[in-house]
């Protein structure tokens, strides 16, 4: 699974990160678990609040959004997306 993270301060993008972890013996849910937390280690963004509007978008789009407002620490930006690569 690849997945890439960017940061935005407005429409600013303040970073992209891409990682690459695969876990053939993990389910999906699990490999995209570890490969967000891996994305949030890489990035240093602190791991945010997965609720359901996450879970809806990711399953539809492929991608979702975190506002700063999901994190339980004070975040530099306003956004975190989150997207899955072919």
């Amino acid at each position: 699974m690849k997945l890439e993270g960017r940061t935005f301060k407005g429409n600013n993008i303040l970073n992209v990160q891409v990682v690459e972890h695969e876990n053939p013996n993990a389910r999906y849910s699990k490999e995209l678990e570890e490969n967000l937390v891996l994305l949030c280690k890489e990035m240093d963004v602190p791991i945010p609040m997965w609720l359901s509007k996450n879970t809806h978008e990711f399953a539809a789009l492929r991608q979702t959004i975190f506002f700063a407002e999901q994190f339980n620490q004070k975040v530099g930006f306003d956004r975190f997306q989150i997207r899955l690569l072919e």
